[in-house]
């Protein structure tokens, strides 16, 4: 245990505990001196649907197959290793489009830093098949976008549209646009900011400097740097819950790679992200049993991270999916809780005054030409009131 804490995890499902208990099994004698008391009364089938849901899968097959064949039925064994198999060719596939994208974006004057993907998991696991990715995140300057996204259409990309330009919130209030190739399947994420406004976070130019260049391919690809690494999938996965195991299990590979805690703790604190750290390393601690050194003192001592992470576990109890509409009431209100216990005073200021800010559903109720649009400032709060009584009504 982290210093002393201890999480409930009484309504995590057996299931779920046993994916965890596989997981921190560091030797083959781990594995087949586990106790047989851990497989009685398992269902299956949701075993399977967890570690697909979790996109933990890779990393539990090539644990079980080192285990006692009994212990865990055939056909379950089976389709953990067909999943394995076909998410290393999309591993393979996806390194490939990588470095075409990263090649001609560096070619055409784009700095391009990847953030996810099988540069992250060649980084952190040395093994491109033990993380699952079925997109690539990649960051670039704000102003470069234009130009990526005429490359990109070139190279046969559609992009989707799912946020309007109709006020310039967007550059702010989101924080990528999405592409997808029809033919080869691929989805990019073309991101110019880390995680959405109005948080603070490092400026491009300074994420550019402390860069790292990946060994996986033969061209150059950029990812970050080890800290700022930490630094966004601390808050990448915080902002998501934690609600998949891989991303706290990124937590628990990059924590034993040689950071620089003092740097990285100047890091947290400056943009305002120490007890998200501490929540991270509490969780990893106490789910996977990471290793804690005591130069972590500083984020494990922040006040927020123990109840954080404890607030965290609400999105293991049950398979949570933020992603795919509609996200049930009980979970959607919970999570905006959530999000909001993470923010900082600063953060929370600056979160509320947004909504001060027009929304792009304000020209729709009502169109103004673009010479007067400053007047949706001061009319914001009546088209927000309006927008909301016709919402209600038409429920």
């Amino acid at each position: 245990m982290a210093n002393g804490y201890s999480l409930n995890l009484d309504k995590v499902p057996r299931e779920l505990k046993l994916q965890l208990e596989i997981m921190n099994c560091k030797t083959v004698d781990d594995l087949k001196g586990m106790e047989k008391e851990w497989f009685a009364d398992i269902d299956w089938d949701k075993f399977l649907e967890l570690a697909m849901h979790h996109r933990v899968y890779s990393v539990v097959y090539q644990k079980i197959k080192q285990m006692d064949p009994i212990l865990i039925p055939e056909d379950v064994r089976n389709k953990l290793q067909q999943k394995y198999k076909i998410n290393t060719f999309q591993m393979l596939a996806l390194s490939g489009e990588m470095e075409q994208v990263s090649r001609l974006f560096l070619e055409n004057g784009i700095r391009t830093i990847f953030l996810k993907g099988p540069v992250i998991a060649y980084d952190l696991y040395g093994d491109i098949s033990l993380r699952t990715s079925s997109d690539l995140d990649f960051l670039i300057p704000l102003h470069d976008l234009d130009l990526a996204e005429d490359l990109l259409i070139k190279l046969g990309y559609v992009k989707d549209d799912y946020f309007s330009k109709v006020l310039n919130d967007w550059k702010w209030r989101h924080h990528h646009i999405t592409f997808f190739h029809p033919q080869r399947k691929v989805k990019l994420e073309v991101h110019w900011r880390l995680n959405p406004g109005p948080s603070q976070e490092p400026a491009f130019h300074d994420l550019w400097e402390r860069k790292r260049v990946s060994s996986l391919t033969s061209s150059p690809v950029y990812f970050l740097g080890k800290e700022d690494l930490f630094l966004y999938l601390v808050t990448h996965g915080a902002r998501h819950g934690w609600s998949r195991l891989r991303w706290l299990v990124d937590i628990h590979q990059i924590v034993q790679q040689e950071l620089d805690w003092s740097k990285l703790y100047q890091l947290l604190m400056k943009y305002q992200y120490p007890h998200v750290g501490g929540q991270a390393l509490i969780l990893a601690s106490q789910l996977l049993k990471t290793p804690i050194v005591a130069e972590t003192n500083q984020l494990l001592s922040v006040n927020q991270s123990e109840r954080l992470a404890q607030a965290a576990i609400f999105y293991l109890e049950e398979m949570v999916n933020l992603h795919t509409d509609p996200v049930p009431e009980n979970v959607a209100m919970y999570h905006k809780r959530h999000l909001f216990s993470l923010m900082s005073k600063r953060q929370r200021f600056f979160f509320i005054m947004s909504f001060l800010y027009p929304y792009p559903e304000d020209t729709e109720v009502l169109p103004l030409p673009k010479n007067l649009q400053f007047l949706y400032f001061p009319l914001r709060p009546f088209l927000w009131a309006w927008r909301k009584s016709i919402k209600r009504a038409l429920s």
